[in-house]
């Protein structure tokens, strides 16, 4: 059985997996911003089975920082990581929002929060090989435009959430290249459209799907190797924004990426 973490994982699409991947027997380590709430899921999952609440704002990178520090010392059995957590696009003509580093919101918690966690999480990832590294994108992408990639200029939240995503796919390919042959495979999904989540009904969309019907593809990511750098529409192969394979694209994004990280 696999040693996982899960990001985001207190309500909606993550506590659903949290729950199906403990009672498959897998040691969970449950992500959440608010401690009360992450201590109590973590509660009710060892009901069912071994799990470990952790606690950081993802919108703080040296909380993100923490965690990883905290994961590859607690648990250097590492298997699989399930950058799950996300803000959606807010409430309909909602304004930019910062995170407490000064990064457009979005950008800092879908996008770079996930980059940074995995890099800080790789060398444990590698030396437990094969492992595996799922990301929770959207089909909602919309290419990142390098000279604003803050979104300072004419901002939109349904943008600014695409943008994000865009960014997490286009990352999940360059990546997947660069662990070739390590044997950690890293791959990218929409889970399912509009599903009923805190996330949709804030945006005031009536849900489609059910967290149910969006939790396959990331189990099935999570428990099983099915190729690296590669794009799901739920449990099906399918093919993301076609800029996200553009090398030039992501060569300018991997630049972006590191000014804003400061490195």
């Amino acid at each position: 059985m696999s040693t996982i973490l899960i990001t985001g994982a207190t309500s909606g699409l993550g506590r659903y997996v949290a729950f199906e991947l403990v009672r498959s027997g897998h040691v969970v380590l449950v992500h959440g911003r608010d401690a009360d709430r992450t201590e109590r899921l973590a509660e009710e999952l060892r009901t069912e089975g071994d799990a470990e609440g952790l606690v950081a704002d993802l919108a703080s990178l040296a909380q993100v920082r923490e965690l990883a520090a905290h994961v590859g010392d607690a648990h250097p059995e590492l298997d699989v990581l399930i950058n799950n957590a996300g803000v959606g696009a807010g409430p309909p003509g909602s304004g930019r929002e910062l995170s407490s580093d000064g990064h457009e919101l979005r950008l800092a918690v879908n996008y770079l929060a996930p980059v940074v966690l995995t890099r800080a999480l790789l060398p444990v990832l590698r030396a437990n090989a094969p492992t595996r590294i799922v990301n929770v994108g959207s089909a909602g992408q919309e290419p990142l435009v390098v000279d604003d990639p803050e979104f300072i200029r004419g901002y939109d939240g349904v943008s600014a959430y695409c943008r994000s995503k865009f960014a997490l796919a286009a990352h999940t390919f360059a990546l997947a290249e660069e662990l070739d042959g390590t044997g950690v495979s890293v791959n990218v999904l929409h889970p399912a459209t509009y599903m009923d989540t805190a996330m949709v009904r804030e945006a005031d969309v009536t849900p489609w799907n059910t967290v149910a019907d969006g939790a396959a593809g990331v189990l099935a990511l999570a428990t099983r190797h099915l190729g690296s750098g590669r794009y799901y529409d739920g449990t099906s192969p399918a093919r993301a924004h076609e800029a996200a394979y553009d090398p030039e694209v992501r060569k300018r994004l991997a630049a972006v990426t590191e000014q804003l990280l400061g490195a």
